[in-house]
């Protein structure tokens, strides 16, 4: 169910849409429904629809193994009038699970045993005990047997006592919920069609109803507001963090960790506070990130070393443009990594420096206030501070090479397409536009002039 406004929210952007570790909520939902196997994803829009639907379309459709497909609830008149809607594209022989696009943290586990409890002939609800039960659904008993859902609104003072809560997650026969969504009615203090009523009726008609009671509240949290957001946040990033522990990774500080993606590390990786994860990277072997790093989209190999305030943005996962960084190469501080960024083994990147769409083989450095773009630079090389390859003509891009041992001078301008031979030197300040030869040292730049006694403009 995706259909609600979010008043709470108090933004133009659907809630169901609002990222929660880079993900839109209703992905997380998408994402789990995937993990199951489903054969088939409904979601059923009302709010903000158009945008809604070619969110999920974009982000879903890439090697997705079931069927998606929306359905429209408008206007939306309560949670048994959303489920109406699905009723012509659900299967008869199918297993329904109802979910909720603003809870994004229930976990695959949790539905696999809710999905055991209904074994297909029962209709299973997720339940918790909270403390304050305000604003949920009652789980009304007769012994283990649950008899009804009861609404805060239409709840008596005994009723309101209870502290089981339905969780608004279901797994039902598919063939039973049709006859009983066709039962419902409005009359109830909301005026709504609701989704909980269908307890009555599979009482009514002798079929069991069962509860999944779990424990962990953030499963079954739902977002109305940026804090209750903030809040999920916080509880996914705690669980990412826990998980990463107990695989040997080293936190300076679990709190301060953001992971908005995939995150893989291997033995004795270590993380300083403040660094952001995005789309998938790796870690190697002994990987040490710095404080306040950016990371996305990029592989780093054993015993990479990536020093505070690193920027790293790689392209889509598995393409020519995500970043590599070699084993052993040292990264920072205040360096920024771009698209097809490729570094081998103990290459050296300092600060401010910039790599766009270049390879620097084994041993090559920048170490300072440098910037490499559309290059091929050699192995051990040294370029030197202040140094840009001029890739852009300003229509397009050409690539310099620069051969192995070449040594760059500071404040040089290598004007592609060039190639500076191997072994050869630039001196600094050179501006070069022409194949400098190999072992050669290269010099580019005007005569030096003084012009004695001159005078600077003076202000009029």
């Amino acid at each position: 169910m995706a259909a609600g406004k979010g008043t709470r929210m108090k933004s133009k952007l659907p809630k169901v849409l609002h990222l929660l570790a880079g993900r839109a909520l209703v992905q997380h939902v998408i994402d789990t429904a995937a993990v199951l196997s489903a054969r088939q994803v409904t979601v059923i829009t009302g709010h903000g629809a158009p945008e809604v639907e070619a969110a999920i379309t974009a982000s879903t459709q890439a090697g997705s193994q079931f069927d998606l497909n929306f359905v429209r609830q408008e206007p939306q008149l309560g949670t048994g009038h959303a489920v109406q809607q699905a009723v012509p594209v659900l299967r008869d022989d199918g297993l329904v699970v109802v979910l909720s696009g603003d809870v994004p943290l229930t976990q695959a586990d949790t539905l696999t045993q809710l999905i055991t409890s209904c074994a297909g002939d029962k209709l299973a609800l997720l339940t918790i005990d909270f403390a304050n039960p305000t604003g949920y659904g009652r789980i009304v008993r007769t012994g283990d047997a649950v008899q009804a859902i009861v609404e805060q609104k239409d709840a008596t003072p005994a009723q309101l006592k209870i502290t089981e809560v339905y969780s608004g997650i279901m797994a039902v026969p598919a063939k039973q919920l049709k006859t009983w969504l066709a039962r419902l009615d409005n009359k109830n203090a909301q005026g709504e069609y609701y989704l909980t009523d269908i307890v009555k009726f599979a009482v009514a008609d002798g079929f069991p109803v069962v509860a999944h009671k779990i424990i962990d509240a953030a499963q079954v949290a739902g977002v109305n507001s940026p804090v209750q957001l903030a809040d999920l946040e916080r509880a996914y990033q705690k669980r990412v963090a826990l998980q990463l522990m107990e695989q040997g990774v080293r936190l300076t500080d679990p709190a301060r960790l953001d992971v908005r993606g995939k995150l893989s590390c291997a033995q004795d990786v270590f993380i300083d506070v403040n660094c952001v994860f995005e789309g998938v990277v790796s870690l190697g072997e002994g990987v040490k990130i710095g404080p306040n790093c950016v990371i996305k989209n990029a592989s780093i190999a054993a015993g990479a070393v990536i020093h505070p305030f690193t920027h790293i943005e790689g392209g889509e996962p598995g393409s020519k443009n995500a970043v590599e960084v070699g084993p052993g190469a040292l990264i920072g501080p205040f360096a920024r990594l771009r698209p097809g960024a490729k570094l081998g083994a103990e290459v050296h990147i300092g600060n401010f420096v910039e790599v766009k769409n270049s390879t620097l083989a084994k041993g090559a450095k920048a170490n300072h206030l440098a910037y490499l773009g559309d290059a091929t630079v050699g192995e051990r090389v040294n370029y030197g501070a202040g140094s840009i390859t001029a890739n852009y003509d300003g229509a397009n891009k050409h690539r310099t090479i620069i051969e192995a041992d070449v040594h760059i001078g500071s404040n040089c301008v290598l004007v592609a397409p060039v190639t500076i031979g191997a072994g050869g030197t630039v001196g600094g300040g050179s501006t070069v536009s022409k194949d400098a030869p190999p072992l050669a040292l290269t010099v580019a730049r005007a005569r030096q002039m003084s012009v004695a006694n001159w005078k600077r403009p003076a202000k009029k």
